[in-house]
């Protein structure tokens, strides 16, 4: 690790207070912390690994006190990480900081099919971790069936339906499946009977001597599945207010409430009509008439319910979950059980071709099945429905989703808002001066609207770029003047550059770019979020920092960083202990 981002890693702890997603300090001045391997554990199974700063003091706010023994903490560091499984190879470093020598030590994300990752002392059940917020929390026995079902290939969509018969599927679905098939040319299967074709297709299966219909064929095919499995619906919700639970005027806390059931089919034609019934309007001029559009763009809705109810998990300890379609005044969300699956990040998703199938067969079918009334196909099975929500919501002139894996559940969330408003409109003709490409000045808008913006989140934002070309552009805002970068390597982002007077020349407000062509060009400051949040805690009470970024339309880490600068202004509390735990809550301080 360079010194330079050592540096950069322990100015972010004192300036939160608090450990981090990705950072974690010891004080260790003499012995290794006892449950070390709790964190060792937690940043393995957590996409982009983590650091352990050994010689800090959290307590102390992060001062360096040192450790005693640097060659006994490294070995005894490098003892503990052969005692995992699989055993860890981290990169383990002694520093000279600050007068005094520490310890980092830098934990790699093992590869998905070797995950979890777990302390033998403990066994698999008691030893495996995960990162959430600034701490370590155990794996559930969910949670760890779901890493291992990832080592390979999950084939609960192979099983067959006890006590089903082919009697149990629509017969006109099951044509019009057939006969596409048999439309297909360069194909061996032309000449296939009608069972054979629906075994190859895994449509159904031996069982006990009977042809049974699979997971797959029972789920797609199926008259009514939910006499097998009544848990496996889809619910359409639309609240009166941003906050669940919240009453409308009139004491109402559900405006709707739809329970979707059938098959895969019809619960994505019937689940979009209900999210179209509960979603507004808004008008658009196209050239000399006016046009009613759904807030929402339809390419996207149908494409994240698509993938909702296509890519959920189908295992035994998830058929009692539904896919869950939350909407509210200024967003909608569609959850559905069981996180993102193999390789596939929350940092990669967007990525052209990018593709892991958890439900492998029933893509299969899925993608040779015409939806009724449209020719279209169910889905592509080409890793492009993140790729064509993205480009959706960017036609409509709206910002990429929130993607949030838990590795439980997968949520998608989008606000209905345009990220291209007249204020944020008027701010960007400001900067008119400066050679800004369109994709910068929408990065740019996004920044202004949550504070920062990361590489995958610049990708999201201009799906049409490569990753290399968003690096590129990404240099040139932060040589313009226009952005700063934080955090170093995988843990970087980019926020809207602060100026003091003497960067100015003494004129705030006024930025001074590098470009000896460009303009100086009066620009706002951030937006200072503090009396907003400040007003959503009064107004509400306790909050969570995600209810907090749901009231306010930002994201959960910008409300997490003004939430540290009110609390070091004695403005706000937490209602635990500590910020580590799950269930804190932020209030006002009396």
């Amino acid at each position: 690790m360079l010194e330079d981002d050592l540096a950069q890693l322990v100015e972010d702890l004192r300036h939160f207070r608090a450990d981090t997603s990705r950072v974690e300090a010891k004080k260790a001045s003499r012995v290794l912390p006892q449950r070390l391997w709790e964190t060792l554990s937690a940043f393995a199974n957590t996409p982009g690994g983590g650091v352990i700063i050994l010689g800090l003091d959290e307590e102390a706010g992060f001062a360096t006190v040192g450790v005693e023994d640097p060659g006994k903490i490294q070995a005894d560091v490098a003892s503990l990480c052969d005692q995992m499984e699989p055993p860890l190879r981290p990169l383990i470093e002694l520093h000279r900081f600050e007068g005094r020598t520490i310890v980092t030590v830098e934990v790699p994300e093992v590869p998905f099919n070797q995950k979890p990752c777990f302390y033998k002392g403990a066994g698999l059940m008691g030893g495996a971790f995960i990162r959430v917020a600034d701490g370590d929390r155990r794996l559930t026995q969910y949670e760890v069936q779901l890493f291992l079902d990832a080592r390979g290939q999950p084939t609960y969509d192979l099983e067959p339906v006890p006590g089903t018969t082919l009697k149990d599927l629509d017969e006109d679905l099951l044509k019009q499946f057939l006969g596409n098939l048999r439309r297909k040319t360069g194909t061996p299967y032309h000449g296939w009977g009608d069972d054979r074709l629906l075994r190859v297709f895994r449509v159904i299966t031996e069982h006990e001597g009977v042809l049974t219909p699979t997971l797959a064929g029972y789920l797609t095919f199926g008259v009514y599945p939910q006499e097998v499995f009544p848990g496996l619906h889809l619910t359409v919700v639309r609240y009166p207010s941003v906050r669940a639970g919240d009453t409308g005027p009139h004491g109402e806390r559900l405006v709707d409430n739809v329970k979707v059931e059938g098959n895969i089919i019809t619960m994505l034609e019937e689940g979009l009509r209900a999210i179209r019934k509960n979603i507004a309007t808004r008008a658009v001029i196209r050239g000399l008439f006016r046009e009613d559009v759904p807030e929402y763009p339809f390419e996207f809705l149908r494409e994240a319910l698509v993938n909702a109810l296509v890519h959920r998990d189908y295992s035994p300890l998830a058929r009692g979950s539904a896919v869950q379609v939350r909407i509210f005044p200024d967003r909608i969300e569609i959850e559905n059980p069981g996180g993102l699956f193999g390789p596939v990040t929350e940092e990669r998703l967007g990525e052209p071709g990018l593709q892991s199938s958890r439900n492998a067969y029933l893509l299969k079918i899925l993608e040779d099945l015409p939806q009724p009334g449209t020719g279209r196909a169910v889905c592509e099975n080409r890793g492009t429905g993140v790729v064509t929500m993205l480009e959706a919501l960017r036609r409509a002139g709206m910002e990429p989703p929130d993607f949030h894996d838990s590795r439980t559940t997968f949520r998608v969330v989008v606000s209905n808002g345009s990220l291209l408003d007249e204020e944020t409109l008027a701010w960007l003709n400001g900067l008119a001066g400066l050679p800004l490409r369109d994709t910068q000045r929408l990065a740019l808008a996004y920044v202004r609207r949550h504070d920062r913006i990361r590489h995958a989140e610049y990708r999201r934002l201009n799906p049409q770029l490569d990753s290399g070309e968003v690096s590129k552009e990404l240099r040139e805002l932060i040589a313009l003047g226009l952005l700063e970068p934080h955090g170093t390597r995988r843990w970087t982002y980019y926020t809207l550059k602060d100026y003091t007077p003497e960067e100015t020349g003494g004129r705030r407000g006024k930025v001074v770019v590098s470009d000896p062509q460009a303009q100086q060009v009066t620009r706002p400051r951030r937006p200072d979020r503090r009396e907003e949040i400040v007003r959503v805690l009064r107004q509400h009470g306790a909050l969570s920092a995600a209810e907090i970024a749901a009231q306010l339309g930002l994201t959960r880490q910008a409300v997490l960083n003004w939430l540290s600068v009110l609390r070091a202004e004695g403005r706000v509390e937490t209602t635990t202990p500590t910020v580590r735990s799950p269930h804190v809550r932020y209030r006002v301080r009396d």
